[in-house]
């Protein structure tokens, strides 16, 4: 590992992992998942080509990376359940632009695209650590919940662990191409949110209008 990399975020994963071995590998992934400025871009590879330095076995990364997705998603679906659809109805009705139906309509589709939306989710930056809440809100039943968030997180875990894994020195690329990934996802989350806002604003000026 050069120089460059040994402080902040990278500095830190590699002591934990150096000092706990593939559970800190764990136990870092369970907190990127509740802090999500975390980036598991960098974590994942980096335990990958701690692997591949005989430091860690790959096997018991991919098996504990994935324990500490779900463990981290669990706080999430409690934070969620907890909140509760009373609470969150009663915190959305302050918000300017959102209207009552707004939550309602969002429920129903997560009634009926909720199991694909947890799986798939696992699998998006910035979405993987999010889509634990909503799950929470609904009660999604908490097997169904863990299951699919496993499942989702060892695709996950398993694709970026294995490119640090082979790539060696050069696990830094994958961060590089990942981060461009993000930034399309959050480039396109806010399109739809500005698209959003701006049909919001117009319904308002017409119903102004027409009073």
């Amino acid at each position: 590992m050069t120089a460059q990399n040994t402080d902040g975020v990278v500095g830190w994963a590699t002591g934990l992992m150096e000092s706990l071995g593939a559970p800190g590998a764990g136990l870092i992934v369970a907190l990127e998942n509740v802090f999500p400025p975390l980036p598991s871009e960098v974590i994942l590879p980096l335990a990958g080509f701690t692997a591949g330095k005989g430091e860690m076995a790959l096997w018991e990364v991919l098996v504990w990376t994935t324990i500490g997705a779900l463990a981290g998603a669990l706080v999430l679906y409690g934070a969620g359940a907890l909140l509760g659809k009373d609470r969150t109805h009663a915190l959305a009705a302050r918000i300017p632009l959102l209207k009552p139906d707004d939550l309602d309509k969002a429920e129903g589709w997560f009634d009926r695209h909720g199991r694909k939306t947890v799986f798939f989710g696992r699998m998006v930056p910035v979405f993987r650590s999010v889509i634990s809440v909503p799950a929470g809100l609904d009660r999604m039943p908490l097997a169904t919940f863990a299951v699919l968030t496993a499942l989702g997180s060892l695709i996950w875990n398993t694709a970026l662990v294995l490119a640090g894994y082979l790539l060696g020195d050069k696990w830094e690329v994958v961060d590089t191409y990942m981060g461009i990934f993000t930034y399309v996802v959050l480039g396109l989350v806010a399109l739809a949110l500005a698209g959003w806002i701006w049909r919001r604003v117009a319904e308002s000026r017409r119903a102004a209008a027409r009073h």
